[in-house]
């Protein structure tokens, strides 16, 4: 029987409230009422048969692509999924970097893919190396799978590097999907997108995680013309059409970005200095340290995380991701950006449970 559920996100929905929950993957919620925005030209029904054009466009701006190349979906994990969908066939062989985001993997397995893992090893600071790429390629490979920045552990992966890989993708006839959600969390000399390196590249990302409006549900695939259109039509099955008036707001957002994205930068930045304190004076844990995104993936040195995790919240109502939803069962990932008060308490009960 094909694999059909999440582990991961039924947990997020079920256990991970604490009341001080470092659990979060994403910044705080961005107010409607700090937007501005006139709600009176908000309107229920609209034309958005393939996409609503001012959001197409909107989008494609962000990025310098043609709209063409622009598919709407319902947040990066439906992206990833109609992307993975519109690529593969059952059987087809799709290698994924390790460790990796849990529903990556599940999408890739409810699709019947012939699933094979390249490592991202933490003695090597959670980066590619595309000599591990190239080994674990064969002619069979079809899709290259990898998150930038790195879900869990905010590791950037360069543009020499995603050239690399899609030189080896290329080689065999097979396309990269990048996961670029959390790209927009480098603040400081941001990347460009992965799309601009070469056809092979298909890329997916949302307004979620980096600026605080999740419940838009936002989100993209950038892909060439052709294939973006194969997207558009599977995913009929799924959406058939997206909700108008978050279409509407999103384009709102999109053109209040920098106030979205200053909001939670501050907060963020706040937080990553307030963890890097925590790690300079903690014997039992360890992480590879990052000046971006809104995760730090944290190395529990004895004992198991989970049994760990489990006390840290009912014992000091304290919530962290266990590391076993990214195949690393003696890590945790913690997040930032919601607000640093909480966050610096939360980190003084982790390092009281340590004791």
């Amino acid at each position: 029987m094909r694999h059909k559920h999440s582990d991961y996100m039924h947990w997020s929905k079920t256990q991970s409230r604490a009341r001080f929950n470092l659990a979060t993957s994403g910044v705080a919620p961005f107010p409607l009422r700090h937007l501005p925005i006139n709600l009176d030209e908000l309107e229920i029904n609209g034309d958005n048969s393939y996409g609503y054009a001012p959001l197409q466009q909107a989008i494609a701006a962000h990025y310098g692509v043609d709209p063409d190349c622009v598919v709407e979906s319902a947040g990066t994990s439906m992206a990833n999924h109609l992307a993975m969908a519109a690529i593969i066939e059952p059987g087809d062989e799709v290698l994924i970097e390790h460790p990796a985001y849990g529903p990556i993997l599940d999408v890739a397995h409810y699709l019947q893919a012939n699933v094979r893992r390249f490592t991202r090893a933490e003695e090597n600071s959670w980066a590619i190396d595309p000599h591990e790429v190239r080994r674990c390629t064969t002619p069979k490979t079809r899709l290259i799978v990898i998150t930038n920045l790195h879900n869990p552990t905010s590791v950037l992966t360069p543009e020499s590097v995603l050239r690399e890989i899609g030189d080896i993708a290329s080689s065999v006839g097979a396309l990269v999907l990048v996961d670029e959600v959390y790209l927009d969390a480098v603040y400081e000399n941001k990347p460009r997108t992965s799309f601009h390196l070469g056809q092979e590249f298909v890329v997916t990302s949302s307004l979620t995680k980096v600026y605080g409006v999740s419940g838009l549900r936002c989100g993209w695939i950038l892909a060439q013309p052709d294939l973006a259109w194969k997207m558009r039509r599977l995913n009929d099955l799924y959406a058939a059409t997206p909700v108008y008036p978050g279409e509407q707001l999103s384009v709102a957002a999109f053109q209040h970005l920098k106030l979205l994205r200053e909001r939670a930068r501050r907060i963020v930045e706040a937080d990553r200095k307030v963890l890097h304190g925590f790690l300079a004076q903690q014997s039992g844990v360890s992480a590879v340290q990052t000046d971006w995104g809104t995760t730090s993936f944290v190395k529990l040195r004895h004992g198991s995380a989970d049994i760990f995790l489990e006390r840290l919240r009912s014992e000091f109502d304290t919530s962290a991701v266990p590391g076993r939803f990214f195949e690393m069962p003696d890590h945790f990932r913690i997040g930032m950006g919601v607000n640093t008060e909480m966050f610096g308490e939360g980190l003084n009960r982790i390092g009281r449970a340590l004791r």
